[in-house]
């Protein structure tokens, strides 16, 4: 979310005092704002177009989220699609499909992110994918001497044939230090991104990197995504918590593709997908997931980490030895 927005909405609240907030939006942005706004004892409502909260993770895992949120008292309206935000006699009053209606003090439109690429364009710059400039791994414009870095180019993802658009902040920073160094005459070249993210939404922590399994498909792999639920160190030590992992790998070669985490947040679950983004950047095979040389000790972790245990379950689905595995573990949730 844009500094100059955040200031914005922090005026409004000092100078209007609002009550009730709706935030159109049920993603990092949307679902971020909605823990801001609660802690602030606003009343606050989350309209989503998707089935679930947090539309880039798998539904079952949407689900959680969801639960959290009503934990914390924040309604979540899910397959609304927003239609007019209206004046009302004490407020807004936002209207949607089906059959949505919600009064406001506070209306926060948070619904994605799209390339500002206008002015480029009309100085001839080439676009890509949903319009952002095209740039090549050294962050080159198809004109001389103009680098382009950020939200507004496509980027060049590591498990995909083509460039696709994936505005994230970790991206920008490593493109804006390539453009700025090739700029100044360098030959710096971009690895490519594989989209890892992480969200803290309450309690919960969120994960995901790689593909899911449309994205994986879409692209020509067989993409096979059990799920499976951990503990994130020695049950018998105090203080474990569950783990919800979803791994996605290619059914033919075994290439590890995505994965997906949720838990608490004090899980480790942030370093946890930094582990398979890590497999991901290397193409490792889910199986190789299972060989790392982990750490270990009962406070932190088991002799096979979450990550490997849930690495095995996907092996074990595919050789077909346990097919009811993922569906066990997810029942015993």
């Amino acid at each position: 979310m844009p500094a100059a927005d955040v200031f914005a909405v922090q005026q409004a609240i000092a100078a209007r005092r609002p009550r009730r907030a709706v935030i159109v939006g049920g993603g990092y942005i949307g679902l971020e704002m909605a823990e801001a706004f609660t802690s602030r004892e606003l009343e606050v409502t989350v309209v989503e177009q998707a089935p679930a909260a947090m539309p880039t993770v798998d539904p079952e895992l949407g689900q959680l989220i969801g639960r959290e949120l009503a934990g914390q008292a924040v309604r979540l309206a899910t397959e609304v699609t927003v239609r007019a935000i209206h004046p009302h006699a004490t407020g807004l009053r936002v209207v949607g499909d089906p059959g949505f209606a919600e009064p406001a003090d506070l209306v926060l439109v948070v619904v994605g992110v799209r390339p500002d690429s206008g002015l480029a364009a009309a100085a001839g710059v080439e676009l890509g994918a949903r319009h952002a400039i095209a740039v090549d791994r050294q962050m080159r414009t198809n004109l001389p001497g103009i680098w382009a870095a950020g939200d507004c180019v496509h980027t060049h993802h590591r498990l995909l044939p083509a460039p696709t658009y994936l505005p994230l902040g970790t991206t920008a920073h490593k493109q804006g230090r390539i453009a700025g160094d090739n700029a100044l005459g360098g030959q710096a070249s971009f690895a490519g991104s594989i989209g890892t993210q992480v969200v803290k939404v309450f309690d919960l922590a969120v994960a995901r990197t790689g593909l899911r399994d449309a994205e994986a498909a879409a692209a020509g792999y067989d993409p096979v995504t059990v799920g499976t639920v951990e503990f994130d160190h020695k049950a018998y030590y105090p203080g474990a918590h569950r783990l919800r992992l979803r791994i996605t790998g290619d059914r033919t070669s075994g290439q590890l593709l995505g994965a997906q985490l949720v838990g608490d947040r004090r899980a480790q679950v942030a370093k946890r997908i930094d582990i398979f983004a890590t497999a991901l950047f290397h193409r490792m095979s889910v199986e190789g997931l299972s060989d790392l040389d982990l750490s270990y000790t009962p406070p932190f972790g088991s002799p096979w980490d979450a990550v490997q245990m849930a690495a095995q379950t996907w092996m074990r689905q595919i050789q077909g030895d346990q097919p009811t595995q993922a569906a066990s573990h997810e029942a015993g949730s």
